[in-house]
């Protein structure tokens, strides 16, 4: 075992002790939290221009989310911005997300976390991803002394969720562990992908998430970060020159309702959508008919939930079509 490797480690003991520990870690079968999210910017640049958009604090984009998770890797959310919503989750082997652009469809690879759950909402699951990260050296993040831990996608990975045209190059995540309190206080999630059309020049995204975990509060004697910001960027260059675009959001969130091993929460809230695609538009991923049927039973369910909840929580929404991953 390396010294980076060692160094790690003990970086993530001391993350999940000071989190609230592994015994009642272990101990939580489900989570549910409910938050709210406000735009706060938006810029847009080609290699001639720039053009700025920072809402002022009583026209800021706002809006809604609710996260609902069951041990081991259960996941379904819903995000509610302006006249859009979407949603997208995880039954344990088949991550999938539904927009009113592309309606229901698959991710390709293997099942992952919702980035959302891991910005301050889900210790457990945050350690576990960075069990295999190198300790790459320190850094300052808003006046604390960190540790940085740095994780790549293995070439397998990549590969599996890499589709037709598009290649995923890269994807490197970066935690940053304050020294003083042990706690997660900085992501940054970056993917670099390669789309080859037919005959044409290569075109390459860079998509780089930065997410900044603030007021951390135990809540059932876990430490939740019930507030931070996310600042979105994607880049987009070819092989001619003055051709790059580049694309800059800013999002802040607060947590409102966190609770642990919700009654009644079982493995039918989780089922995909019965229209569910999975790879090229023609192909569709195929549910029993008893599976539908729950399906749609449970997401009713949900969205019965999540209308209630917008409701008393009176989230107001302005008409814009949310284009971030959730």
């Amino acid at each position: 075992m390396t010294s980076e490797t060692s160094s790690a480690q003990y970086i993530l003991q001391q993350y999940t002790a000071a989190s609230g520990g592994q015994k009642l870690q272990n101990s939580i079968r489900n989570a549910y939290a409910m938050g709210k999210v406000k735009m706060l910017a938006s810029e847009y640049e080609t290699a001639t221009k720039v053009v700025r958009n920072r809402n002022a604090s009583r026209t800021a984009e706002s809006g809604g989310f609710v996260l609902w998770q069951m041990m081991p890797d259960m996941w379904y959310v819903e995000l509610a911005v302006g006249g859009s919503k979407v949603h997208a989750g995880c039954n344990g082997k088949l991550v999938w997300r539904h927009t009113p652009w592309l309606g229901a469809h698959a991710a390709k690879g293997p099942v992952r976390p919702l980035r959302r759950a891991l910005q301050g909402l889900d210790p457990r699951t945050t350690a576990s991803m960075f069990a295999d990260a190198r300790c790459i050296g320190e850094k300052k993040v808003d006046g604390e002394d960190c540790f940085i831990l740095k994780l790549c996608a293995d070439p397998q990975t990549l590969k599996a969720r890499s589709e037709g045209p598009a290649e995923i190059i890269r994807h490197v995540l970066f935690g940053y562990f304050s020294q003083r309190t042990g706690l997660l206080v900085h992501i940054e999630d970056s993917h670099l992908t390669r789309i080859q059309s037919n005959g044409g020049d290569a075109v390459y995204w860079e998509t780089t998430i930065n997410s900044f975990l603030h007021d951390y509060r135990p809540v059932e004697g876990i430490m939740i970060a019930h507030s931070g910001r996310s600042v979105v960027t994607l880049f987009r260059f070819g092989e001619m020159a003055m051709s790059h675009t580049k694309t800059r959001m800013e999002e802040a969130w607060t947590i409102e309702e966190v609770a642990f091993n919700v009654p009644g929460l079982s493995i039918d809230c989780f089922i995909p959508p019965a229209d569910i695609r999975c790879g090229s538009i023609s192909e569709t991923c195929e549910l029993t008919h008893g599976e539908r049927g729950k399906s749609m039973a449970a997401m009713a369910a949900h969205r019965a939930k999540v209308a209630a909840m917008e409701k008393v929580h009176n989230l107001g929404v302005d008409n814009i079509v949310w284009k971030v991953e959730v």
